[in-house]
């Protein structure tokens, strides 16, 4: 059995001098993460990338590359540095919020989050649209109304601004249980991003390592090496259908 692939989870990419939650990482310090990549012969792509190479068996040298929040200094940080070396990401964004500010955060600096041409432009540049919700609701203390919302309502919004299928979630604050598992594929989502989702280890809540400002090359390396694997059969990291098929599933 094969353990899940390494998906990298950024938020923030901008000056990082009050950043109590580090969530943060400088454009330098970014550089320099994706040229540790480079060098070692990987190359950063979206999650909806790394899941159909997974399935194919040609996801050997990839890393998935992710960003929580949809933080619009993605747009002039992040997604300049990602082409630059024919990088691709999946960025998880809030339709509830368009143009607002991290407010559920209560320490620290507010943050601008995408505008509707934000989000956009970063499709069109070829980067994976996901959703994080509508406005940053944990779904495992969400009622059934709020968590339906959550899930298809904010799906139905990307779809609609962008133009193109919306496939992956992203549990906001990475906590997931089977309720939560289960409103996402009733969603018509294909895949679901965690962060340490332990048991419920699989397509539909994809563990994530957190990259930071301190993460240099050697602790990058770390990580990397041990990265924590939770064996599955090949088949639970394979994207879902869409459909009745995966609505039904348990």
């Amino acid at each position: 059995m094969k353990p899940p692939p390494w998906v990298a989870m950024y938020h923030s990419i901008t000056d990082t001098a009050d950043d109590p939650y580090r969530v943060t990482v400088s454009p330098v310090r970014f550089a320099r993460q994706l040229h540790w990549l480079g060098d070692r012969g990987l190359r950063g792509v979206s999650v909806r990338e790394l899941l159909a190479a997974t399935a194919e068996g040609r996801a050997q040298g990839l890393v998935g590359l992710t960003f929580d929040d949809g933080y619009a200094d993605f747009l002039d940080s992040a997604l300049p540095l990602l082409r630059r070396h024919g990088f691709t990401a999946t960025v998880y964004v809030l339709p509830g919020r368009l143009g607002g500010e991290n407010a559920w955060d209560t320490e620290g600096p507010r943050k601008p989050l995408l505008t509707e041409d934000g989000i956009r432009r970063i499709a069109g540049a070829g980067m994976e649209i996901g959703s994080h919700g509508l406005t940053h609701v944990a779904l495992t203390q969400a009622d059934d109304t709020e968590l339906a919302a959550q899930t298809r309502q904010s799906r139905e919004l990307l779809e609609e601004m962008t133009g193109t299928t919306v496939e992956g979630f992203c549990y906001p604050y990475g906590k997931v249980d089977p309720r939560a598992i289960h409103a996402v594929r009733k969603a018509g989502y294909r895949y679901a991003c965690a962060i340490d989702p332990g048991r419920h280890t699989g397509t539909y809540a994809l563990p994530r390592v957190h990259i930071g400002e301190d993460d240099t090359s050697w602790r990058l390396t770390a990580k990397r090496l041990l990265h924590p694997l939770r064996r599955r059969h090949p088949a639970d990291l394979i994207p879902a259908r869409y459909g009745p098929a995966v609505v039904g599933a348990s």
